[in-house]
C-alpha cells in the first residue's frame, strides 16, 4: 500500500483517537529493530558451562542422589531454563559428537563430526573465545579433559580433525591466546619422549605418554607470558597474569575399560580450577568469557558407569555453585548451564546400575542404560544472570551462538 492510501485510510482514525487523549504508536511493521545496546544490556562477563554428555535423564539422577525428592542442585536452581537440539550437519550421522556439537555453540553453524569449528567445507570458521579475545575480553577456559579436547577446543581454535591436539595447543599459544587454560592433557604439549609434571606410561594407564609434535608447547607458554603450574598447591599461590595448569597426563580420571579400573579423582576439583579461573579474570576491566567442562559424565556414560556419573555430576554442580556465587557478587555476568548431547541414553528406573538411595528417603533408584553411545535427545539449559530469560523455550544449539556473540564480540 502507498503511503497517501495509508493515509486517506487510517488519517481519520489516528486523528479520531488523537482526539480522546490516546497514544497513537507505531505499526508492528514499522518498529525498529532492538539495538545492540538492548541486546547487551547489563551483562559485562559470561561463563559457560558444559555438562559433556549430560541430558535430563542425568540431571535428575544426580538431584535424587544428591538432593533428594524435594532437593535441587545448583544447576537446576537457576531461574531460567529452556531445552536445546542437539544435530550435526555430518554425512553419516544424525547424531552428534563433542566437537560438533560445541562448533555449534562456538561459531553458530552445525558441521560434521570430529570438526574443530570449521565447516562441513573444512574451512576455518570464526570463535567467540578469540572474538572476545579481539573485543577486549579475559578469556579462559577450564576442564577436566585436556585443556585441547573437542568442547574448549571448539572455542578457540579452527582444525579439521579433532584428535590434532597439538595443533590445538599451538593454536591457544599463538593465534586465541587465552588467559587462563586449566584441565588436563600435558602429554600433547610436549614432543614424544619429552615427559613433564607427570611421567610417561603411568601406573594407572600404560598407554598415556607425551605424544606432541609441535614442540616443547609449556617451554613455549612461559616465553609467551604464563605461569605454568602442574599441581593445585601451585594454582593455589598463582596470581595475577596469564595462567596454564595441566593436572594431568590425559584426563583427570580414569575409565573403566582402560584396563586397570575406573576412578573419579580429579588431582585439582573442577571447582577449585572454576573459582581460580573466575578470581584471574574478573580482575580486568572489560570483562571475561570462561568456558567450564565437567567431561567425566559423557567419559563415564560411555561405560553405563553410574556411579563415576553421579560422582562427575556432583563435580559439576559444586563447579556450578562456585560460577553462581560469582554472578550474585558480579550481577553484570550471565551463566548457562547446558550438555553438548546426551549419553547412554540414560533412563531412570529401567532395570540397570543401582539400585542407589534417594537421599532422604527409605527408596532407591536405578540408572537404565540403552546405548555405550551419543543419542540425539534435547538437552536442557539453565541460566541466570542479564539476558538468561533469553534460553526460555525450544531452540537449536546454534542459539547459544545467537545469544553469545553479541554479548562478547
Amino acid at each position: 500500500m502507498r503511503p497517501t492510501a495509508a493515509l486517506r485510510i487510517f488519517g481519520p482514525i489516528v486523528l479520531a483517537i488523537a482526539a480522546v487523549g490516546l497514544v497513537v504508536v507505531n505499526l508492528p511493521h514499522d518498529t525498529p529493530p532492538p539495538t545492540r545496546k538492548a541486546v547487551t544490556d547489563g551483562v559485562r562477563s559470561v561463563i559457560f558451562v558444559n555438562g559433556d554428555g549430560m541430558a535430563a535423564a542425568h540431571r535428575e539422577a544426580g538431584r535424587l542422589f544428591h538432593a533428594g525428592f524435594d532437593g535441587q542442585l545448583v544447576m537446576d536452581q537457576l531461574p531460567f531454563s529452556g531445552q536445546l537440539t542437539t544435530s550435526p550437519r555430518d554425512p553419516a550421522s544424525a547424531v552428534t559428537d563433542s566437537a560438533a556439537g560445541a562448533a555449534a555453540w562456538a561459531t553458530g553453524q552445525r558441521t560434521y563430526n570430529g570438526a574443530i569449528s570449521v565447516d562441513v567445507d573444512r574451512k576455518p570458521l570464526p570463535t567467540l573465545g578469540a572474538q572476545a579475545k579481539a573485543a577486549g575480553k579475559a578469556t579462559g577456559l577450564v576442564t577436566t579433559a585436556q585443556v585441547t579436547d573437542a568442547s574448549p577446543a571448539a572455542f578457540f581454535a579452527s582444525t579439521p580433525e579433532r584428535g590434532a591436539q597439538d595443533e590445538i595447543a599451538r593454536q591457544y599459544l599463538e593465534v586465541s591466546r587465552p588467559d587462563v587454560i586449566l584441565g588436563g592433557g600435558e602429554d600433547w604439549w610436549l614432543p614424544a619422549g619429552t615427559p613433564g609434571a607427570y611421567p610417561d606410561r603411568p601406573a594407572v594407564d600404560p598407554d598415556e605418554q607425551s605424544r606432541g609434535k609441535k614442540g616443547n608447547l609449556v617451554e613455549r607458554a612461559k616465553k609467551a607470558g604464563y605461569r605454568y603450574v602442574s599441581n593445585g598447591a601451585d594454582l593455589d599461590r598463582a596470581g595475577d597474569g596469564k595462567l596454564l595448569g595441566l593436572f594431568g597426563n590425559e584426563e583427570l580420571f580414569q575409565q573403566r575399560g582402560e584396563g586397570l579400573g575406573d576412578a573419579y579423582e580429579p588431582p585439582v576439583s573442577l571447582a577449585a580450577m572454576t573459582g581460580k579461573a573466575l578470581d584471574v579474570l574478573g580482575r580486568g576491566d572489560s570483562g571475561f568469557f570462561l568456558f567450564v567442562e565437567e567431561e567425566g559424565i559423557d567419559e563415564f556414560a560411555h561405560h553405563n558407569n553410574g556411579t563415576r556419573v553421579l560422582q562427575a555430576v556432583a563435580a559439576l554442580d559444586a563447579a556450578v555453585a562456585v560460577a553462581r556465587r560469582y554472578v550474585a557478587e558480579h550481577p553484570d555476568t550471565l551463566l548457562v548451564v547446558t550438555g553438548d548431547h546426551e549419553c547412554g541414553g540414560l533412563t531412570i528406573g529401567s532395570p540397570g546400575d543401582g539400585p542407589f538411595p534417594v537421599k532422604g528417603s527409605g527408596l532407591t533408584f536405578t540408572m537404565g542404560w540403552s546405548t555405550d553411545q551419543h543419542t540425539g535427545v534435547d538437552v536442557p539449559v539453565t541460566a541466570e544472570g542479564p539476558q538468561a530469560q533469553r534460553f526460555t523455550g525450544k531452540h537449536p544449539n546454534t542459539f547459544v551462538h545467537d545469544v553469545l556473540a553479541p554479548l562478547l564480540t
